[in-house]
This record gives C-alpha cells, structure tokens and sequence, in this order.
C-alpha cells in the first residue's frame, strides 16, 4: 500500500505538471492477454451487431480495428472502468464529481495510419479551455511503441486554450506515449494527440480509452440506451452513478452554494 501511494503521487503530479503520466504495471502481462483475446472476442461481436470496426472518418485503412459497446459486451471492461488506481488518477485531476463518457478500443494491425490531430476536451468542450473538464485514461494491452502506433501526443499542449495556439508545426512536435503491456496512460483532456501508424510487419498494438468527464458534461455515450436492459439490471450502485443512469444528474456543484445559504440576511 505504501508503493501504491508513493507511485500514485509521483503519477499525479507529473500528470497535472505535464498533462500526462504512465503508470507501469497496473495489469500483469498475463492479465493484459486475457483482456485482449477478451477484447478481439468482443470485437466479433460488435460485428455480428451489424456494426463496423473501421470508421473511414477516423482512420485512412481498415487496420485500425475500432470497438465500441466495450461496457456492454463484456464484464471484464465494466471492471476495468472503475479500477481502484484508474479512478484515482481522474479523481485527482477532475475532482470527485465526474462521470463516464465512452470506453473504446483501437487495435492498430500492421499498416494502420494515424487519425487527425484533436483534444478529447475539443470533442466536447467548445474553445477556450482554460482548465481539466476531462481524461482519458489508456489500457496498453500490448507494449505501445513508436514502431507499432503509439499515441502521439504535443507535450505542453494542455496549456492551449485556443485552437490558434497550437501553431503551424504542431505535427513536427508530436511525440510517443511508449508504454509496456499492462500499463496506464492517463492524458488530460486538453492534451492534443493522434494515433500513431503502425510501420511494423508483425506486431499489433492494442489500446483501450476509458474517457471521463466532469459530470456536468453530456456524456459521449448514452448509456441508458447503449447498455441492454440485462447488464443494467447487473450494476451497482457506484457503477450506475459512475454512467449516469439514474434520475438525479448535474447536482454535486449546486450543492455547495445551496449548504453556503450565499446572499442571505442574517439580522
């Protein structure tokens, strides 16, 4: 518990200093494999959905494997969503009040291109974004390197508050997030980033993003419509109020001022 609290403080504060951290060794390898064949498993399924997993808007070939529906189509997935160290690290950039936005996978096959360049914050968020509204926290189920696609990212990008700020040579300064099987990568929302291509002839890199959002942000996700009326019946209460499904929604902050009676005469 002591080296867990010591590697959770030296990731969060390189995270709210540079916009990001990796967290080493959160899954064992053996872990990590499981959760991929669980995820290529997944993948078929989504298919038999009569959904696709290449998305031509996102990715210039089909090797780029995209799956969604991740929270619906397998357990394992709802289990990493709330894994104790992940929500540590959101709890500490977006604070107590946030929710569940989207959990997608990218498997990156050999001759898969990158995507355009974008914040996740910019998806959602209109300009100017002035503080952490959001974060992706990414599973490395297979080692992340430059050579088989991982995400490149602009270091300092978090600190743009304007899309006119990123400058003309913004793909010149992209950089790796290389990172072991197993592995976290928890990215503040501002950060710009994109896929990387997969130049490699035998290697797939697999990652899975598990976005949150403050929870006064709609969610990218509907999960009252995405998920079956049967695995709702299978959450808890942490996990419906971490996907917003219950009645109540957008009262944590107002919760504040109402307790602080603001304006009132006392006399």
């Amino acid at each position: 518990m002591h080296r867990t609290g010591e590697r959770l403080q030296a990731a969060t504060a390189q995270l709210h200093e540079e916009g990001w951290c990796v967290v080493p060794d959160v899954l064992s390898r053996e872990e990590a494999a499981g959760v991929l064949e669980r995820l290529w498993a997944a993948a078929e399924a989504f298919r038999r959905r009569g959904r696709e997993t290449h998305l031509a808007q996102l990715d210039p070939n089909a090797a780029n494997v995209r799956v969604f529906d991740l929270l619906d189509l397998d357990p394992v997935f709802r289990g990493l969503i709330r894994k104790p160290l992940a929500l540590d690290l959101v709890r500490e950039l977006l604070g107590a009040e946030f929710i569940v936005s989207n959990f997608t996978a990218n498997i990156a096959r050999p001759g898969s291109g990158s995507m355009n360049l974008h914040s996740d914050q910019a998806l959602v968020v209109p300009e100017p974004w002035l503080e952490a509204w959001s974060i992706n926290v990414i599973w490395c189920l297979t080692d992340a390197t430059f050579e088989n696609g991982a995400t490149l990212f602009i270091p300092g990008s978090h600190k743009v508050e304007r899309l006119a700020e990123l400058g003309p040579d913004a793909a010149a300064r992209l950089r790796p997030f290389e990172a072991k099987a197993g592995s976290i990568v928890a990215m503040d929302g501002r950060i710009w980033h994109t896929s990387g291509a997969n130049v490699t002839t035998d290697q797939d890199r697999a990652l899975m993003f598990a976005y949150y959002t403050r929870s006064f942000l709609r969610q990218q996700v509907n999960w009252n419509v995405a998920l079956s009326p049967e695995v709702q019946q299978e959450l808890d209460p942490e996990l419906r109020g971490l996907l917003g499904l219950e009645a109540t929604a957008n009262t944590g902050l107002g919760a504040k001022l109402l307790a602080a009676n603001v304006g009132r005469r006392t006399g």
